[in-house]
């Protein structure tokens, strides 16, 4: 089963920002699926994109909720819980703690990682940190300014 490459992977990268796991773990030619526009691919644009989170959210700790396997995919559920001391993605600090969940998959072959598909509560994050409106509830009115 691939799940024991998947949680060390998260474990080593994710929660400790460990770069050399990568080069272990992550196929050289790794397909993001979700690779920001602009970004390199494989493991070069998977470093950036950790270490941006790394680096907006040093304290960045990742609960793993479910792995499960089938064939040569894992899914994983996940939960981060962060406080934003630094620049993220042009966000500056806000000192705001958030916590936000995800779901990814991953197909893992010859022990490493060469597809990647990801979701997470993007909207959710940016509420959190300040920089998105709070949603509309159903039948409640909101006050505008005058």
């Amino acid at each position: 089963m691939p799940r024991p490459a998947r949680r060390r992977f998260d474990e080593e990268f994710r929660c400790r920002g460990n770069e050399a796991a990568v080069d272990e773990l992550v196929a050289a030619d790794m397909v993001d699926r979700r690779r920001p526009d602009g970004w390199p691919g494989g493991r070069a644009g998977y470093k950036q994109l950790v270490r941006a989170w790394r680096e907006g959210f040093p304290d960045m700790r990742e609960t793993i909720g479910d792995l499960i396997a089938e064939g040569d995919k894992v899914v994983g559920r996940f939960t981060i819980d962060a406080t934003h001391t630094g620049n993220f993605l042009g966000i500056a600090p806000t000192g705001r703690r958030i916590r936000i969940s995800g779901i990814d998959i991953v197909r893992i072959r010859n022990g490493q990682i060469v597809e990647h598909w990801y979701a997470e509560d993007a909207l959710g994050l940016y509420q959190q940190l300040g920089v998105a409106p709070p949603p509309a509830m159903p039948g409640v009115r909101t006050r505008t300014a005058r």
